[in-house]
């Protein structure tokens, strides 16, 4: 099962570029029966490694705007770390189902985001470039909080204000997102918080994935893969939110129950 999910999310990142925390983190949660700490944490290291695979394409090819990248990591750094330790005060009573639904609402969220009409305003960046770190920590606490954000929100937030071309978006989103998985990497290293055998499994079909997505990125239409992606990414989210709220209720109806059960033991001595 672990080779097959590796295989298929790494797959979808090669040929469309975006869903790889939107696809792991679910699926090592509802699938693989990971924690949320341990999910994001994994996924990380994995995306990481699938963006390191595919990076050297586009360094090759010149399609990396290193002032636009520069930009934007100064504010998603910050934001980053925030979102990193924000998810291990939450997540340290295993299996929080608060930390489930609102990693639920993230995963859904950022990837609606591709259905969005773009407003494309190329002049904004290249006159207001103070503005892009702004706008680009919220991604980071995303990325930070649940793996996701850096490919969907990266894109999309390169594609509406800068005047880059779309291999150059691709190129420039991908190492912005190399760059965040290593550093978010190495925290949930440092937390603990990374399955190493599960990670070996994924990776093991994740490498051939990624590299097959990307030998057939030229022949499949992307926008309709993306849509498809995005569509079982959101229903992924939801998901999460779905199992999150039960737990959550559950949990409420058992303190309740405890509480009424001590009282009647209280009230017969």
């Amino acid at each position: 099962m672990n080779f097959l999910i590796g295989f298929v999310i790494a797959a979808a990142v090669g040929l469309t570029g975006i869903g790889g925390g939107s696809f792991t983190v679910p699926a090592l949660m509802l699938l693989v029966g990971l924690t949320a700490g341990e999910a994001v944490g994994t996924a990380f290291l994995f995306a990481g490694v699938l963006r390191l695979i595919a990076a050297p394409f586009y360094l090759l090819g010149k399609q990396i705007h290193s002032r636009y990248l520069r930009l934007l990591l100064q504010g998603a750094v910050p934001g980053l770390l925030v979102g990193t330790w924000a998810l291990h005060l939450l997540n340290q009573e295993a299996g929080n189902p608060l930390v489930v639904v609102l990693l639920g609402v993230l995963l859904a969220a950022s990837s609606s985001v591709t259905f969005v009409r773009r407003v494309q305003n190329p002049s904004f960046a290249l006159k207001n470039h103070r503005w892009l770190p702004w706008l680009a920590l919220p991604i980071g606490v995303e990325s930070g909080f649940s793996s996701a954000g850096a490919g969907a929100l990266g894109t999309v937030l390169l594609l509406n204000y800068s005047e880059m071309t779309p291999g150059q978006v691709v190129g420039t989103d991908l190492l912005f997102g190399l760059v965040l998985a290593a550093i978010g990497s190495a925290f949930h290293w440092s937390f603990g918080s990374i399955n190493g055998p599960v990670l070996l499994q994924l990776l093991v079909g994740g490498v051939p994935g990624v590299v097959a997505g990307c030998l057939l990125a030229r022949r499949v239409p992307a926008n309709k893969l993306k849509t498809a992606v995005a569509m079982v990414a959101i229903f992924a989210g939801l998901q999460l939110v779905w199992t999150g709220s039960r737990a959550f209720a559950a949990r409420r109806a058992n303190n309740a129950a405890g509480i009424t059960a001590h009282a009647g033991v209280g009230h017969a001595r």
